[in-house]
């Protein structure tokens, strides 16, 4: 098409836009349609430490006795200093203090108790929790998994079950101990075990674990009907 004034039979030159050649260019230093580059762990640092539970139920109920007891406290004194006569149950405590020696049995037996409590408070609070999941070995730095103990169990248990001649299988799977119990109707005991402690060493391995378990096998004769 010709604009006014130009010529017939000329042509009009289009605009063209300059592209950079980076626009199309994948960068240097990562080839084009390549992901992100996972972070890893150092090579042979498979280390994982527990898991730690969150405790919020127990931490909510312990903070709402403590401030219920705070808060009625703080009622009995805040009336005291009112000139109202105390609550009952304070005016009986503090006579019941007073008469009670500090080395009267009740005395010794209450301080135990309070003892015992405070001390099994302090180790619920420094120790991670949650028994009942094996952490597994740490390969990417951004990623942890854990596995229950009832699923390792149950893994362990089918694999052991594949071996010839074992009837049935009992797994007790710890946190650094695996015991199973085996019973065999044919072949040698000693056949049995041997092939149980290759395959369950195997399976063991293929968990992942960050620490794998010590394995302890039993292989028994079923007990005899009549």
């Amino acid at each position: 098409m010709t604009e006014p004034g130009e010529p017939t039979g000329s042509t009009r030159r289009m605009p063209t836009v300059e592209q950079s050649d980076d626009a199309h260019t994948p960068a240097p230093d990562r080839p084009a349609g390549a992901r992100e580059p996972v972070p890893t762990l150092e090579q042979g640092d498979g280390r994982a430490g527990r898991f730690w539970s969150a405790r919020r139920v127990p931490a909510a109920l312990l903070a709402l006795v403590l401030l219920g007891a705070a808060g009625l406290l703080l009622y009995d004194i805040a009336a005291v200093r009112a000139d109202h006569p105390a609550m009952q149950w304070r005016r009986s405590l503090a006579d019941g203090l007073a008469e009670q020696r500090l080395d009267d049995t009740p005395v010794l037996v209450g301080a135990g108790v309070a003892a015992a409590i405070g001390l099994w408070l302090i180790l619920l609070a420094l120790t991670p929790g949650l028994r009942d999941l094996l952490p597994m070995r740490r390969d990417r730095a951004d990623i942890r998994a854990g596995l229950d103990r009832t699923a390792a169990a149950l893994v362990l248990r089918d694999r052991a079950v594949e071996v010839p001649g074992v009837q049935s299988v009992r797994v007790r799977m710890g946190r650094r101990k695996a015991k199973v119990r085996a019973l065999s109707h044919f072949r040698a005991l000693d056949g049995v075990r041997t092939d149980l402690d290759a395959v369950l060493e195997e399976a063991v391995r293929e968990l992942g674990l960050a620490r794998s378990p010590a394995l302890s096998v039993q292989v028994h004769r079923p007990a005899k009907k009549g």
